[in-house]
């Protein structure tokens, strides 16, 4: 008997899931499905991705969902158009032998006439992004009156995009009596706070303890010096001849700077960012999922709700201001019982925040050695032998040249040709590596970043980066001293909806201020944006960086600081 017939599914789910390969249900869905068969309760489920959560309520769901009515009694909120379309993908499969159900997933970025044509049809169950479910209720496209079940899976990541205002819209228009089921992967206070507005008489099922990292992925990281973060990343995927993994950068410019790099190094990589439209997005992830290359460098914004099976390693260009991102990234390997590694790439500055993160997350991150060049070489050599060892010899083809190949190479011993064969292969390490530098961070070495000032030195002053063509920069009125990170920044300006396309260049961040790039056309607007929100308390002071704000000044149109001083530009310094 197949188990998930013991969960109290019906059997044409069962046969579905059967054809699907699926015999055992996992944790979170013993746990789940026949709580959501029960109808006493919502519920709150905490687990990962790649736990499989989303038969875990699809599957019931479909079984409580009545056939015959052609309205939504079903709406999921997720927070990415990939994970949309994953989940509204993965309930048509599920529903394959229930007639008469309608799946329809609604996103951004493609055609909105389509979306609706597939709603009219009499869509039981929709999918889709806070965003495009918005536009379509607006439109009378989309009536959720007749809602019975709520679903917001990555609750923690939709909240974390600026989607709050909208999910409660969107709750709003449903009705006041229905099941509510909300999944994360965390329990921000956020989380928790949305749960306890949005929910009654709730369960929690905890698949993996809150704020807590999967426990079979290794963490690392290697330690440098700023300057060499790129070649330590470089090492890190020579010494994994094999890598199938994701690159994680705090900016688009950054993701953009890198894969740019490892694709003139030759590496089989791309970036995946918001500056790529949905067809350039697509094409990416395409290339990704079937391995056509093998490390995709992304956003933590960009990479919402992407999965993908059989990801080897997870490496952190720096680690995420908060340990919730880093619980997050680290995810998208391990899944489904496999093992996985998380690999972080850090300067001297970023150890406390290792130390934070570790203790959160209820996890230990070993320090390891960037490998020599001496290490990738031997490793890229056992490589090369073991692919010839494991080769696959198509016969019928190459029978025909064996023979001149024979003669061609009769004169050379078995030694010789062992030796060439691997030689040609293997030179191209070796002449990069010879005499490459052992580039790990030593605490005794004097160095720019560990090398204390004597008292009333001054930090050295260097001028401010050179503005990237097509972007403006901001000065903003709060700094490390006031808990801000680009996290919190991007946030409070996906608050406005019309700037979520807004693209975010460089950010820095000094004790008092931050300054950040921003595309030169949405600049006006997210300062606006800025300055009429408040943050612990006051409301965030904002000035264009430069002359423009200093022709401002001049006028008299000073704005007081978080102090009653005026907000002055002050240098960048060096690291």
């Amino acid at each position: 008997m197949n188990l998930f017939e013991l969960l109290g599914l019906r059997p044409e789910l069962v046969k579905a899931v059967e054809e699907l390969g699926y015999r055992e249900p996992t944790p979170i869905q013993e746990s789940i499905i026949p709580k959501i068969l029960n109808p006493t309760h919502d519920l709150t489920g905490l687990a990962q991705t790649g736990t499989g959560k989303t038969a875990a309520y699809g599957l019931p769901l479909l079984q409580l969902t009545e056939q015959t009515a052609k309205k939504p009694q079903v709406i999921i909120l997720s927070p990415t158009r990939e994970l949309c379309v994953q989940i509204s993908n993965d309930l048509k499969d599920y529903a394959k032998y229930l007639e008469g159900i309608r799946v329809t997933a609604v996103y951004g970025g493609a055609s909105i006439e389509e979306q609706i044509k597939g709603l009219r049809m009499g869509s039981q169950i929709v999918a889709g992004t806070p965003g495009r479910v918005i536009d379509l209720m607006e439109r009378g496209a989309l009536k959720l009156d007749g809602i019975k079940y709520f679903v917001l899976d990555e609750a923690d990541e939709m909240l974390s995009m600026g989607f709050k205002e909208d999910i409660e819209k969107i709750f709003s228009a449903t009705p006041t009596e229905k099941r509510t089921f909300l999944f994360s992967a965390t329990m921000p206070r956020e989380v928790q706070a949305l749960a306890s507005r949005f929910m009654k008489n709730t369960e929690t099922i905890e698949m993996a303890r809150r704020n807590r990292a999967a426990e079979n992925i290794q963490h690392y990281y290697y330690l440098v010096h700023a300057k060499d973060k790129y070649q330590a990343l470089k090492r890190a995927c020579d010494i994994y001849p094999d890598i199938y993994g994701m690159v994680f950068c705090q900016t688009r410019a950054e993701a953009k700077e890198i894969a740019d790099k490892l694709i003139a190094d030759g590496y089989n990589a791309d970036a995946l960012h918001g500056d790529l439209s949905q067809a350039q997005r697509d094409l990416v992830m395409h290339r990704f999922r079937s391995r056509t290359i093998q490390m995709l460098v992304a956003t933590d914004v960009a990479a919402r709700g992407l999965d993908v099976d059989d990801i080897t390693h997870v490496i952190h260009y720096g680690l995420p201001s908060e340990a919730e991102i880093y619980i997050h990234r680290s995810g998208r390997t391990a899944r489904a019982g496999k093992s996985g590694i998380s690999l972080s790439i850090l300067h001297t500055r970023e150890l406390r925040q290792l130390k934070t993160i570790e203790k959160i997350a209820g996890i230990v991150i070993t320090q390891k050695a960037v490998p020599t060049g001496e290490q990738i070489c031997a490793r890229q050599l056992f490589h090369v032998i073991h692919k010839i060892e494991h080769a696959t010899i198509d016969e019928e083809r190459i029978s025909q040249f064996l023979p001149e190949i024979y003669s061609k190479l009769s004169w050379l011993s078995k030694e010789d040709l062992i030796k060439r064969i691997v030689a040609e292969e293997f030179n191209r390490f070796s002449a990069y590596y010879d005499k490459a530098p052992d580039i790990n961070f030593k605490p005794g070495k004097e160095s720019a970043e560990l090398k204390p000032r004597e008292k009333g030195q001054k930090r050295e002053k260097s001028a401010p980066g050179k503005v990237e063509e097509g972007f403006t920069r901001l000065v903003i009125g709060l700094g490390y001293r006031d808990r801000i990170n680009p996290n919190v920044l991007i946030r409070l300006i996906n608050k406005n909806r019309i700037l979520r396309d807004a693209r975010i260049g460089h950010i820095e961040i000094t004790d008092y201020q931050t300054y950040m790039e921003v595309e030169t056309d949405y600049a006006r607007p997210i300062k606006d944006t800025l300055e009429n929100t408040f943050f612990n308390g006051e409301l965030i002071v904002v000035e264009f960086s430069g002359r423009e704000s200093q022709r401002k000044n001049k006028k008299g149109n000073k704005k007081k600081g978080r102090k009653g001083s005026p907000l002055k530009e002050i240098p960048f310094f060096k690291n």
